[in-house]
């Protein structure tokens, strides 16, 4: 290839680079929230979203409940990009509950109205509408507390409980630890302020996630540039990124018990936590657990991870450290192995007629 040939290629290659840089950061996200699915049931601000399986292979359906600091579409980001794709794929009939975006009027909205209000509900509806006998939980950063706390006390029959970057025990922070003690000790209070203020705003709380992540937030727009000739990858960043700036406002009554219950009392670990009267101890956990964490996760570490495993009474229980950040943990490109090998066991397969025909012949 001669050296004119070369440099027309590159320079070709560079035009497309920067221009696919800039639509990146100048044009509208693709749409997020593709796969197929009906609204079954709402309150308030939440919703109960169902997304049929596209073949259904197992009886148990999946219940996801995220957190409550982020929009819930980075479950569902784009083809190819969805935690939700690959489960209905995968054949499983899945189940979200959005607790949608608050208001000024949810201020007063406490951890108790999300578990009994929005999560124990939500698991009701699904189990109504799915006629299931049991179902699996799946619980990402604190939508995954949220989901510990409430299996902890449910009636309501969990078989499986999935907890993904969940922080349980609050009692070491790797980063402002002095702060953490301080607010452990009284001499750091923000009681005051979060009543006034009524609802945390979302730039609040997105700069919370900053100065414990990233405060120096630049090297995603490296990563873009590097690939921005190609257009999937550009795709997928623009939804990314739309997401990453997609912080929800926090109700004070909420972020104020969980300051007092969990980041100062660590209640989860040392009991004392109260829902409608019922103690959350995680020793009335029973279901089988399967517990992941991140190994370079700096906003959930493993030390607020593990110690859950130490606590649950389930006689089933697995703990898988990963690759990569707090949400680097997202499914791509179908169920991994190890997901999938552990809901096919606990998850009751349908079986297919030449099964069905295949057991009874071996009986025979």
């Amino acid at each position: 290839m001669s050296r004119k040939k070369q440099d027309k290629d590159y320079l070709k290659l560079e035009k497309e680079r920067w221009n696919g840089f800039l639509y990146a950061l100048l044009s509208s996200p693709p749409e997020s929230g593709v796969t197929p699915r009906k609204a079954i049931w709402k309150k308030n601000k939440a919703t109960l979203w169902y997304y049929p399986a596209k073949q259904k292979k197992y009886n148990i359906p999946l219940i996801l409940i995220y957190s409550m600091v982020n929009q819930s579409f980075i479950l569902d980001l784009g083809p190819g990009s969805s935690t939700i794709e690959a489960f209905v794929n995968e054949g499983f009939d899945v189940y979200l509950i959005d607790f949608g975006i608050p208001g000024y009027e949810d201020k007063d909205f406490t951890l108790t109205d999300y578990i009994n209000g929005y999560i124990q509900k939500g698991v009701q509806r699904a189990l109504r509408h799915s006629m299931a006998k049991e179902v699996t939980i799946i619980g990402y950063c604190l939508g995954g507390t949220l989901a510990a706390m409430y299996t902890a006390i449910a009636e309501e029959p969990v078989k499986n409980l999935i907890l993904s970057v969940t922080p349980i025990d609050f009692s070491t922070f790797p980063i402002f630890d002095k702060w953490l003690m301080a607010a452990q000790n009284g001499h750091l209070d923000f009681d005051r302020l979060l009543e006034t203020i009524g609802l945390v705003p979302a730039p609040f709380i997105e700069a919370g996630v900053r100065i414990l992540t990233s405060p120096l937030y630049y090297s995603h727009y490296l990563s873009l540039l590097n690939r921005s000739y190609d257009k999937e990858y550009v795709d997928h960043w623009r939804r990314f990124n739309h997401w990453t700036k997609s912080h929800i406002p926090f109700p004070s009554a909420s972020l104020k018990q969980f300051k007092n219950d969990l980041l100062k009392g660590n209640k989860l670990i040392h009991g004392g936590i109260q829902i409608n009267g019922k103690n959350v101890d995680l020793h009335n956990i029973y279901a089988n657990m399967l517990v992941i964490s991140s190994k370079y996760d700096r906003l959930v570490p493993e030390g607020l991870v593990y110690p859950v495993m130490d606590l649950v009474s389930s006689e089933d229980k697995t703990y898988i450290s990963l690759e990569g950040g707090h949400t680097g943990i997202s499914l791509k490109d179908g169920v991994p192995v190890y997901l999938r090998n552990w809901l096919h066991d606990r998850s009751e397969p349908i079986l297919t007629a030449y099964e069905k025909n295949k057991i009874r012949g071996d009986a025979i």
